[in-house]
């Protein structure tokens, strides 16, 4: 790696919930710049979650991100002309982002519905600990399981 390494920026945190999290959330839905876009998305998901619920959508999405983020994780190591998948342990940004990517694709990949739809049900099914975002995340950690004898190449 040349150079050296960008220093992370200080997110603002989003006008209607002042959470830090959610404001991150919303810059992984946005594309191509469009935030008011992603704010929409993200703020109606929380509406749904409200009235499906009848409690408060920061708590659902918080139980969602628990169950959905990853603790181990597998790396891929060539050790003398071999490539092993070696377990590791996530570190804490690591496993939020993964998190927000897993439950994005998840939604995203659902049929039918707008987006804003998708990841309510998404964020739902994820606080009950199912859907595919938790099935990804079980997914992961069997992998690692799996490659639990190539723990000591890490």
């Amino acid at each position: 790696m040349r150079g050296k390494q960008a220093p992370k920026r200080k997110i603002a945190p989003d006008s209607q919930f002042k959470s830090v999290k959610i404001a991150k959330f919303i810059n992984y839905i946005m594309s191509d710049g469009k935030k008011a876009t992603a704010q929409s998305i993200v703020y109606g998901a929380f509406k749904k979650i409200a009235e499906a619920t009848k409690s408060d959508p920061l708590q659902v999405f918080e139980e969602a991100l628990k169950h959905v983020s990853p603790t181990v994780e597998v790396k891929g190591k060539r050790i003398g002309g071999a490539n092993y998948q070696i377990p590791m342990v996530v570190a804490g940004d690591r496993k939020l982002s993964l998190g927000f990517r897993w439950i994005i694709n998840a939604a995203a990949s659902r049929k039918g519905k707008p987006m804003a739809d998708k990841l309510a049900n998404e964020l739902m099914s994820a606080a009950k600990g199912e859907g595919d975002a938790v099935k990804k995340r079980e997914d992961t950690h069997r992998m690692a399981e799996a490659n639990k004898a190539f723990a000591h190449f890490a």
